[in-house]
């Protein structure tokens, strides 16, 4: 079976009025790209979508496939409570808990935390350690890392387990101690590493980074674009006001509140490229499961919208165009087709298709065809024609991936 190591996916997909991503200013983000400004949708509110979308063809319906737990808070809920409900003392596993942190995040995260507190954010609770607060528990330090970590359910489960086994030989020892001597161990080490999608499945594909050698640090197999409209950027101010349904009912007229946000229109173009024989290593060399993983992701990429302010204007659209692209050869984004910004006048969907198709040709002519292309298109489909093959359904597409993954 011939290898493919590259799996290119290329979208084109228009919304109408509505605020996709934000920047800390409440407006639309921007990027100026080829002399023009462009409204930009930012690659990680993309896969945060992708990743969290549940329903047909989600990551997260893959049988077996667990995905990892992001939050601050993932060791005080996944590994103390666990401890403390399977009547472990509480001040001994917290102890246990906490040195087990710091021996696998590094000083980094410890940092990380100390920066918290300084801002006030991570300020510990009233009273003092082994004191007892109003509702006659002892108060502690909550066990929360100062970043968000990345675990997987599989990697939780073995340290539920090795806090256990600490805490029974531990009696009156040194936590921290017991911990570094429990994880020195090479044995330990390299059972950790070898859990299957030990660190879940979106780490797999997005990849996860870490500072100590206890945990396995996973490389983005999925490199994905900020998604731009492939013209200038088009927005307008929304004014609007909120009426205040009580005082409306006393005849006089007023509202309860008044406001105004940025909309933004745009026909976004986006890319993503995916290393297979990476994502196939990252999934324990299971490629089956591989090519699974990739003709969902075709669904979720072509179908999965961001999600900002969704009540006010259900951003909810599918792409025009899917393309996707397999092969060894080095990859490269199709972006450049639209450096000149596409005019709007005349029909904007015809004129991005045929600056699609022409840039797709010239490369082609250049460089050679090196890859196996299938594409899924609506609207005036006849203009990508001079470069590209007869369009397929989605599904077709979802098959040439699914095919790249096996081979990966």
């Amino acid at each position: 079976m011939t290898q493919n190591r590259f799996l290119q996916l290329h979208t084109l997909t228009s919304y109408p009025a509505s605020l996709l991503n934000r920047d800390d200013a409440g407006f639309a983000k921007r990027i100026p790209f080829g002399g023009t400004v462009r409204t930009r949708i930012s690659s990680q509110c993309l896969k945060r979508h992708w990743r969290t979308y549940d329903g047909e063809h989600s990551l997260a319906g893959i049988d077996g496939a667990e995905l990892s737990i992001r939050s601050r808070q993932t060791f005080e809920k996944h590994v103390y409570e666990k401890l403390v409900a399977g009547g472990a003392d509480a001040p001994r596993a917290n102890d246990v808990v906490a040195a087990i942190m710091t021996t696998l995040l590094g000083e980094s995260a410890k940092a990380a935390k100390e920066k918290e507190k300084e801002d006030g954010e991570g300020k510990k609770p009233k009273g003092k350690k082994g004191k007892e607060d109003a509702s006659g528990e002892a108060s502690r330090e909550p066990l929360a890392t100062g970043q968000i970590t990345v675990l997987g359910k599989p990697e939780l489960a073995y340290f539920v387990t090795a806090a256990q086994e600490i805490l029974a030989s531990l009696g009156d020892g040194d936590a921290k101690k017991a911990v570094e001597a429990y994880f020195k161990t090479k044995s330990r080490k390299e059972n950790l590493h070898s859990l299957k999608l030990g660190a879940g499945l979106d780490a797999a594909l997005f990849g996860r980074m870490v500072t100590s050698d206890i945990l396995a640090r996973c490389d983005a197999a999925v490199h994905v674009a900020h998604a731009f409209t492939v013209h200038e950027e088009a927005s307008e101010s929304d004014y609007f006001s909120a009426v205040d349904d009580l005082l409306k009912d006393t005849g006089a007229m007023g509202s309860g509140h008044i406001g105004s946000s940025e909309l933004t229109t745009g026909l976004f173009y986006g890319y993503v490229c995916v290393d297979v024989p990476l994502l196939v290593s990252n999934l324990s060399n299971d490629r089956v499961l591989a090519g699974e993983v990739l003709a969902r992701l075709v669904h979720t990429v072509a179908t999965v919208s961001p999600g900002a302010k969704l009540g006010s204007t259900a951003p909810h659209a599918f792409a025009q165009v899917v393309l996707a692209e397999s092969g060894n050869s080095q990859p490269r984004t199709l972006a450049n087709a639209y450096f000149e910004a596409v005019s709007s006048r005349g029909s904007l969907l015809s004129t991005t298709y045929e600056a699609l198709a022409r840039h797709v040709k010239e490369i082609d002519e250049m460089y050679g065809l090196q890859t196996e292309r299938a594409v899924a298109a609506i609207g005036p489909r006849e203009k990508l024609a001079s470069a590209l093959p007869a369009p397929v359904t989605l599904a077709k597409v979802a098959e040439l991936a699914r095919a790249a993954g096996a081979s990966g």
